[in-house]
C-alpha cells in the first residue's frame, strides 16, 4: 500500500503493509532513528511522535492512520539542538541513560503548544505514561517548566512564578 504523508515538514511516500507500525516505518524505511522503540504496546511513550500536533504512540499506530497527516520526529522539533524544550534539557542535566528521552520530549512540546505556563499538575497529566527507568521526572518538570520561562521571556513576558528552578517544586 503507498501511503502518503508529511514528515518533519518534508512529504514522503511510502510502499509497506497498511498495517506496518509508523515506528518502523520512521526508524527502517526512512531511517529517521531518533524515535525508540521501548515496550510496543504503548505504556513506555519512548516512540512518542506528533500526528497533526498531538502526541501519538507510533508503536501502535499503523502507517494508514497517517494518509495525508503530518508527523513530527524528535529530528523535527529543531535542526540544530536550538528549540526550548532541548536548552533546557541540557541546562537542567536532565538525561542520564537518554534512552526514553526523545518521547519525553515530544511529549513536552505537545504540553507546551497547547498550554505556555503549564502547573505542576498539568506537566505530571500531560507526561504521564512515558516512563524513564533513570527516574528523573523532577528534572524533567523543572526543564519543562525553564523552556516555558524561556518561551515567555523570548515573547517578552516574563518568566512563569513556578518556573524558579527550585528543584523542590
Amino acid at each position: 500500500m503507498s501511503i502518503t504523508f508529511t514528515v518533519n515538514g518534508k512529504q514522503a511516500s511510502v510502499s509497506v503493509p497498511a498495517d506496518m507500525p509508523l515506528l518502523w516505518v520512521l526508524r527502517d524505511v526512512l531511517e529517521l532513528t531518533g524515535t525508540k522503540f521501548g515496550c510496543g504496546i504503548a505504556q513506555c511513550g519512548a516512540c512518542t511522535v506528533h500526528l497533526n500536533g498531538a502526541p501519538i504512540r507510533s508503536c501502535i499506530t499503523p502507517i494508514s492512520a497517517v494518509q495525508g497527516a503530518s508527523i513530527r520526529t524528535i529530528e523535527g522539533l529543531s535542526p540544530d539542538g536550538s528549540h526550548p524544550l532541548q536548552r533546557a534539557w541540557v541546562e537542567l542535566d536532565v538525561p542520564q541513560c537518554g534512552y526514553c528521552q526523545a518521547g519525553q520530549l515530544m511529549s513536552a512540546a505537545a504540553l507546551l503548544a497547547r498550554t505556555p505556563n503549564p502547573t505542576d499538575a498539568e506537566i505530571d497529566a500531560a507526561m504521564n505514561g512515558n516512563l524513564c527507568r533513570c527516574g528523573t521526572y523532577l528534572r524533567i518538570r523543572q526543564a519543562i517548566h525553564r523552556a516555558a520561562e524561556m518561551v515567555a521571556a523570548a515573547a517578552g513576558q516574563g518568566a512563569h512564578p513556578t518556573g524558579s528552578g527550585d528543584p523542590n517544586r
